[in-house]
């Protein structure tokens, strides 16, 4: 499949996670992306990713290799999920998330794990960091320590989220998924570590080896916040819940009335690729835009421009409208630093009605009409 690579929307310790596009379809998809000298990780990802087919799991999309800058390359292409992660949702939502919503991600999240766990994978990096949002909600995303429960005897992961047996070496099963789980959930609720009174890694693990306690519970969630969070949160990973005994507890039961309420305020699809969030650098979706959504075009890129973090700026003194410059295909306007899949950057230019700021940003906006990215014919159907 050709296509082309846009702006870098995460790093891991061992790839880039870019916006990407088809030259056929014109989907966007993200593609993660390494060196083949540093690419054993990403390849058994792909490996476990490619056999999965849920909607709580973030979605498989293809595998290929190019060269890039003179270098081999390999890609991971996978479902683009343009609200960002978990993490950032907290963040956005002032560093903690209500109850319920709360109760509607961990819901998505055990339904994950539960077909993870009924595939016979362990997820082993269970965080807010891997839980990706879209307009239906929550998918378990980043499998690159993932492994078949008969493999998984110990792979580590990220100290903050570790059961104790992990944290001593011991054999990484499915409970060890379940407990990260439980200091997920404490993460959403504060907006913080589990061990609020630890900060350094070494005495973090030194600490869940050997005190013989669990993270606190915070007391202000409601007793079946509590109650669910105690049966993941067992030092003992035989007396954890399973995934099926934690989606028959009451507080995921009560989640049911939620999802349909959420899943009405954001199931109309975006009126413009800017809604997309595909062009700016960080996740453009939040909570408020969801609930009450700008209708005036205007007011969108206002809003958009506004969280990237320059409130300066004035719509009547920096924006221009740019027209038609070139005869030749089209990819995007005024912007640079597009890859295709072959390695080449590209750089033109179309007739279509589009506005760039003062800073030399691209924001595909006009008067709200379909632009076609990808046609490479010279094209006034905008």
């Amino acid at each position: 499949m050709d296509w082309i690579r846009g702006h870098t929307i995460g790093h891991g310790s061992s790839a880039a996670v870019s916006v990407a596009m088809s030259c056929c379809s014109g989907e966007i998809f993200a593609i993660k992306s390494t060196e083949v000298s540093r690419a054993e990780f990403l390849q058994k990802e792909q490996k476990i990713l490619s056999t999965l087919n849920s909607p709580y799991v973030v979605g498989y999309k293809g595998y290929d290799v190019t060269t890039e800058n003179n270098k081999v390359t390999i890609n991971l292409m996978m479902e683009y999920m343009p609200h960002g992660t978990l993490t950032d949702e907290i963040r956005k939502q002032g560093g903690r998330l209500n109850e319920q919503l709360i109760r509607y991600y961990t819901k998505q999240i055990v339904q994950g794990l539960d077909y993870l766990h009924s595939k016979g994978i362990v997820h082993c990096d269970i965080k807010g960091h891997n839980i990706l949002l879209c307009k239906t909600g929550a998918k378990i995303g980043d499998f690159g320590c993932a492994r078949l429960v008969d493999q998984a005897k110990w792979n580590g992961g990220t100290p903050m989220y570790m059961a104790p047996e992990v944290a001593r070496g011991e054999e990484q099963g499915f409970p060890a998924d379940i407990w990260a789980l439980g200091c997920m959930i404490i993460e959403m609720a504060t907006g913080g570590s589990p061990w609020t009174s630890v900060n350094n890694p070494d005495s973090l693990l030194y600490h869940i080896v050997f005190s013989g306690q669990t993270p606190e519970i915070p007391k202000f969630l409601s007793s079946q916040a509590r109650d669910f969070l105690s049966k993941c949160l067992r030092r003992d990973p035989k007396q954890r819940c399973s995934t099926k005994q934690l989606l028959n507890h009451p507080f995921l039961e009560e989640s049911n009335l939620y999802s349909k309420e959420n899943q009405e305020s954001i199931r109309s699809s975006p009126t413009c690729i800017l809604d997309q969030g595909i062009w700016n650098s960080e996740t453009i979706d939040d909570s408020t835009q969801e609930i009450s959504p700008m209708n005036m075009p205007v007011q969108r890129v206002r809003k958009l421009y506004m969280q990237s973090g320059k409130p300066d700026w004035m719509l009547d003194e920096c924006w221009i409208t740019v027209r038609h410059c070139s005869d030749d295909g089209i990819i995007v306007c005024g912007t640079k630093g597009f890859s295709s899949s072959h390695g080449m950057e590209m750089e033109s230019c179309s007739n279509s009605e589009m506005l760039t700021d003062s800073h030399g940003c691209l924001n595909l906006f006009a008067t709200g009409r379909n632009v076609d990215l990808l046609n490479t014919q010279k094209s006034s159907s905008c």
